[in-house]
C-alpha cells in the first residue's frame, strides 16, 4: 500500500514552512503527486526532503543539492552520487577551515586594535 504524506504532515515533521516545500518543488528537487490542488508526497519524497534539509544544514546551495540528486538519477547512479557528495564535502570542509582561519586572524587583529586603544587612553590619562 502506498503511504502518502500531506504537506502539513511534512512541515510539522521537519519543522519547515509550506513555502519551503513549495520552493523545493518549484526548484525541481521534489515532485509530489497532485490531486486537484492537494500535494501528496510519497515516502521517496519524504526521504528526499530529509536529504535536502541535511544538505542545507551543512551549507550546500540549492544548485549543489540539485547536482547531487541529478547524479543519482543518471549513470553511474549511486556510486557517482556518493563520489560527488564526498567531493562536495571536502570542498565545504576546506571552505569552513579557511573561514575559521580568517575569523581567528580577525580576532587577533581586533585584540591588537583594542590593546592599542587602551595603551593610548592610558598615555593621555583617560581611565577606562
Amino acid at each position: 500500500m502506498n503511504k502518502y504524506y500531506s504537506i502539513t504532515e511534512l512541515t510539522r515533521e521537519f519543522g519547515v514552512s509550506t513555502r519551503t516545500l513549495r520552493f523545493y518543488e518549484d526548484e525541481g528537487l521534489i515532485h509530489p503527486e497532485r490531486r486537484g490542488r492537494t500535494r501528496l508526497f510519497r515516502m521517496a519524497d519524504r526521504r528526499l526532503i530529509q536529504e535536502i534539509l541535511r544538505g542545507r544544514r551543512i551549507g550546500f546551495t540549492i544548485a549543489e543539492i540539485r547536482e547531487i540528486i541529478q547524479v543519482y538519477k543518471e549513470p553511474p547512479g549511486e556510486s557517482g552520487q556518493l563520489e560527488l557528495l564526498m567531493k562536495k564535502v571536502d570542498e565545504k570542509r576546506a571552505d569552513l577551515r579557511q573561514k575559521r582561519k580568517d575569523i581567528e586572524e580577525t580576532l587577533v587583529e581586533l585584540d591588537n586594535v583594542e590593546e592599542a586603544c587602551l595603551t593610548r587612553l592610558a598615555e593621555i590619562g583617560v581611565g577606562t
